[in-house]
């Protein structure tokens, strides 16, 4: 029997069953637009159906109270660091890293990323990732960008050094192309991003910027994802 006929008979057996389309093609492997062509003339009982339809319900229900609870923890991790920006405006390593995050870091995606050419600046974000925002050591990743006309061989190692997170923590090098065709800055590194893949960390930071623009007068929000 040829195998796309098996198939079709194995979808109708499983669709008289009771079963959706979801869990038929969990055992048959084709596109949906032919699990759907091949099943359209084949009826489901009411209780069938009414089970299907809870299940999507339930579904549905599941995936709201899900999302009410994101929401309800993100507006709670928003005021705790507002009330916390209050407190630590004076703190120069605090505002020093949290202007350079809102300048140069990610602030969507919820997705804590620092990017940067100047080795200072990294070694002083590592400090405010460290100090401020407590990272753990083993949560840093670090991502290197590099044009083809540099020297790759001990760029890991000369960020390694900046940074103090170990090797098995940086991700392969990317290497950008370019036109040039010699070295215009010896000192060049390529450019460095600190990742930390942690949305509590990046509400947090979206928080503190709030509490600290409103210190200043300047309102701000955060649009929660959906």
């Amino acid at each position: 029997m040829c195998a796309k006929i098996s198939e079709k008979l194995m979808a109708i057996k499983l669709r008289k069953k009771g079963k959706s389309y979801s869990d038929i093609l969990k055992e048959i492997r084709v596109s949906r637009s032919t699990l759907s062509l091949w099943l359209r003339d084949i009826p489901l009982a009411k209780k069938q159906r009414d089970k299907l339809i809870g299940r999507a319900k339930s579904r549905y229900l599941g995936s709201k109270k899900r999302q009410r609870l994101r929401v309800e923890n993100t507006i709670q991790i928003l005021g705790a660091a507002k009330i916390e920006a209050y407190e630590l405006i004076k703190n120069e390593l605090f505002l020093s890293g949290l202007m350079l995050y809102w300048a140069e870091g990610t602030k969507r995606g919820e997705v804590v990323n620092f990017s940067n050419s100047d080795p200072k600046m990294i070694s002083l974000m590592m400090r405010w990732f460290r100090e401020l925002c407590v990272v753990p050591k083993e949560k840093f990743r670090i991502q290197i960008h590099a044009h083809s006309l540099h020297q790759t061989e001990n760029i890991k190692d000369f960020w390694h050094n900046k940074t103090k997170v170990p090797l098995n923590q940086f991700h392969k090098i990317i290497i950008k192309k370019t036109s040039l065709g010699h070295r215009k800055n010896i000192l060049y590194q390529g450019t460095c991003c600190i990742r930390v893949n942690d949305v509590k960390l990046f509400r947090r930071i979206m928080g503190w910027k709030i509490g600290v623009l409103e210190c200043f007068g300047i309102k701000d929000s955060y649009n929660i994802p959906k």
